[in-house]
């Protein structure tokens, strides 16, 4: 499970990662990245921690599905998250396919994404 505070949860920091960050896509999701903005040397500010979210829309299928298609993404992030950034906001988009997937494409498609975002890889 992805701790607490590795959690995105207000709908404007949802918004700043999807609009602001940069993008990369797979066949089973895509993942939008904000890197951290905030200068982790300013005087007496720690830098905050990754914050990751997930977006899965009834298209990908219904409820019990798309629940499973989350617990799996957050799982798959709780081991991911160190590779950001300090402060970046990641958000995960989860498309139709994403519900038909088993856990290793997931994860392939998941680290491909990722690795085209740390990266800088062409679109």
């Amino acid at each position: 499970m992805l701790p607490t505070e590795n959690r995105l949860r207000r709908r404007e920091d949802f918004a700043t990662a999807v609009r602001r960050g940069r993008r990369a896509g797979r066949p089973t999701l895509v993942v939008h990245l904000r890197s951290g903005a905030t200068d982790p040397h300013a005087p007496g500010e720690s830098a905050p921690p990754t914050r990751a979210g997930f977006v899965v829309s009834k298209a990908v299928g219904g409820a019990v599905v798309r629940n499973k298609v989350k617990r799996r993404l957050r799982h798959l992030m709780r081991d991911r998250v160190a590779l950001f950034a300090p402060g970046s906001l990641v958000v995960v988009r989860a498309l139709p396919g994403a519900g038909d997937a088993d856990h290793a494409q997931l994860a392939r498609d998941l680290d491909a994404a990722v690795e085209r975002l740390l990266g800088g890889g062409a679109r």
